[in-house]
């Protein structure tokens, strides 16, 4: 039977003579012309640098590369599941990481996590339905609701110790109805927070009295760029919160795989898990057996690169807040996860801000699609040299408005 090879020498880390860990290069210019990429064919023929959607542009790390030529070079791709290694991965990593004992039967790997977001809220309620999304965050959670033939209903964010998070006060005074599903995003994007644990333990315990139901993004939980923070899953808070929710994880993010799409949902209870299952038959597809390899090699060997590769963002990220704060009318609060910068651009009062950037050579992210039309966001998961580009670009177009 054929069994994807463990690299017996790539194993946890890479070792270069002298018990000398690899170091892995970030700084690499790596040209993505002509490969179909979304995020570098925006501007065709124009000069600006594509600093928008949310993947990075570095390397994979190698032992996934090694992975990817391996399953490749067995020559058939047939339907693939997840294999009991994989599942037994994801097992051992809550644990160890999260303090949090999961079930392999509480895994179901879909393509990505917003097609599990679908299926959640599909498998729910009514049409015409309430779902509670957070008021500024990444636009697939509010055009969700619509596209499922539910309502939107959207919850304040709040800035507490300069993070913006959900306004749990709000949310405590305007219960929603039993059963309601409320979609949350942490890490959050765009603004970087990392919830913390006495935030995530209110948000279970207004859950609990008004019996909502939890889905929680946490695709970013991996790109944790201060070291003195941790990330909490939703599902991991306790009994109760465990039942009522679906936590949803995946590498694709953080070790630059998105095309592969290979993600997966922890949905503890039988019966939403069921209805997950139900609803997402005949509309999800099921992932590439690529994509379950890349996975595999992620986290059975992938940790070091990307230690590495957070401590690149957050010096990426101490650059950018020190430069843009420096900028008249720009404002750059704390990032503490994600390689995604969050810029308040309202004191420049642009009737145009995408458009301003653009033409001065920047593309980013209108803040009007995230829920607030005063920012823009960066993305800064690239080599160091672009991002040092970026800022004098933005910098020099700046001065020019006097």
């Amino acid at each position: 039977m054929y069994a994807l090879p463990v690299f017996a020498y790539d194993r946890g880390e890479r070792f270069h003579g002298h018990g000398m860990t690899e170091k892995f290069d970030f700084d690499e210019i790596i040209d993505r012309g002509g490969t179909g990429s979304t995020k570098w064919d925006k501007y065709p023929g124009r000069d600006i640098l594509p600093m928008w959607v949310a993947d990075s542009d570095f390397r994979l790390a190698p032992v996934i590369e090694q992975a990817i030529h391996a399953r490749t070079e067995h020559g058939v791709f047939g339907y693939t599941h997840e294999t009991p290694r994989l599942n037994d991965l994801i097992v051992a990593r809550m644990r160890e990481r999260y303090a949090w004992e999961i079930q392999p039967q509480w895994l179901v790997w879909l393509p990505g996590v917003v097609g599990a977001m679908h299926a959640t809220v599909r498998s729910l309620g009514r049409i015409g339905d309430p779902v509670f999304t957070p008021s500024v965050i990444y636009p697939r959670f509010t055009e969700l609701p619509s596209l499922c033939s539910r309502e939107l209903q959207k919850i304040p964010m709040c800035l507490r110790e300069r993070r913006m998070v959900l306004d749990l006060d709000w949310l405590e005074k305007n219960p929603g109805r039993p059963g309601q599903v409320l979609l949350l995003c942490n890490p959050q994007n765009p603004g970087g927070a990392i919830y913390r644990e006495a935030e995530m333990r209110r948000l279970g315990e207004i859950a609990e009295a008004q019996n909502l139901v939890l889905v929680s993004d946490e695709i970013h939980c991996e790109l944790l760029l201060d070291t003195d923070k941790r990330h909490i899953p939703l599902g991991s808070l306790g009994p109760d919160t465990e039942q009522r929710s679906v936590t949803l994880m995946a590498p694709t993010k953080t070790f630059n795989f998105p095309g592969l799409s290979c993600a997966f949902a922890i949905v503890p209870n039988r019966k939403l898990r069921a209805g997950i299952k139900r609803a997402r038959r005949g509309i999800i597809p099921y992932i590439s057996a690529l994509g379950y390899a890349a996975a595999e090699a992620a986290y059975r060997d992938g940790d070091e690169w990307n230690r590495q590769q957070c401590a690149y963002l957050a010096a990426n990220r101490d650059l950018l807040i020190e430069e843009i704060n420096r900028i008249p009318g720009l404002k750059l609060g704390p990032v503490e996860a994600t390689y995604l910068a969050w810029i308040d651009v309202s004191g420049l009062e642009l009737d145009d801000p995408p458009s301003f950037f653009e033409n001065a050579g920047v593309g980013l992210s209108p803040g009007h699609e995230f829920g607030d039309s005063g920012f823009m966001r960066l993305n800064f998961g690239c080599p160091r040299s672009r991002v040092e580009l970026a800022l004098e670009r933005i910098r020099r177009a700046v001065d020019a408005l006097g």
